[in-house]
């Protein structure tokens, strides 16, 4: 019976993931959708490829720090696992339940939100009222607190410097030949985005699936993201970034 809850608790992990990467395709897709480098079909291919790409590191022996943030470094996952196995089971359900509602519900408004501040806020959410504020790892709270400020803060500023910095080198250069150079290099720049999306919300999903497993059915191993972890929820995630939605591609390319 434990087997088959658990299983399923990791179906939902994985569903997550899945729609993960359909929230957030939009991202590395929208700006080649929109200027027409690539077809919609072709672009989620592309970034879809690159999503799914993104595991190879680990499998080289790749450190999976995002990972152990969401296992260890938002709330205190010995304690957690203290309670006992129902209480760890009901955390979990609940806060990728509350992570998924809320890129359901923005996907459908099409509101580019971010995945990652939604799980960490789920988890939170979850853990507060089974363990207290005692079972919450404080300094890691207020790092990915402090990014949900500082994160478009930086964005804009690189994202200003360098558009400054791209128009004044090629300043002396025919328009056509310079919209020649900046498809292909779209075609990088998307590739580089979907390749650090996979690798970066791909690890969340494995972080979660850890928890369960270690505070479940393998209690007495030692916490660990093993192959087959990875390989699933990469997977996932690129085929999430396939069947894009299409409400926040238009969004933010339009």
């Amino acid at each position: 019976m434990l087997l088959a809850v658990v299983i399923g608790l990791i179906v939902v992990a994985l569903a997550f993931d899945f729609i993960n990467g359909f929230h957030d395709a939009a991202n590395s897709i929208a700006t080649i959708v929109s200027t027409r480098v690539l077809s919609p079909v072709t672009a989620v291919a592309w970034a879809a490829f690159f999503n799914f790409v993104a595991a190879a590191p680990v499998f080289f022996g790749g450190e999976l720090r995002v990972a152990q943030t969401v296992g260890k470094g938002i709330i205190q996952f010995d304690l957690l696992k203290a309670q006992g196995v129902e209480i760890v089971l009901a955390v979990i359900f609940a806060a990728l339940v509350g992570a998924i509602v809320w890129n359901l519900l923005t996907w459908w408004l099409g509101l580019p939100s971010s995945s990652s501040h939604a799980l960490a806020g789920g988890m939170l959410g979850a853990s507060l009222p089974a363990l207290g504020v005692k079972g919450l790892v404080i300094s890691g709270i207020l790092k990915i607190s402090a990014f949900i400020v500082l994160s478009p803060l930086i964005g804009m500023a690189l994202g200003s410097s360098l558009m400054i910095a791209t128009a004044w080198l090629v300043r002396r250069f025919r328009p056509g030949r310079v919209d020649g150079w900046f498809r292909k290099l779209q075609l990088v720049s998307s590739a580089i985005f979907s390749y650090s999306h996979g690798s970066n919300d791909a690890q969340k999903v494995m972080g979660i699936i850890a928890v369960i497993l270690y505070g479940t059915i393998w209690s007495d191993r030692p916490f660990h993201v093993t192959w087959w972890i990875v390989l699933l929820t990469h997977t996932a995630i690129a085929l999430g970034t396939f069947f894009v939605g299409w409400r926040i591609v238009r969004t933010m390319g339009y």
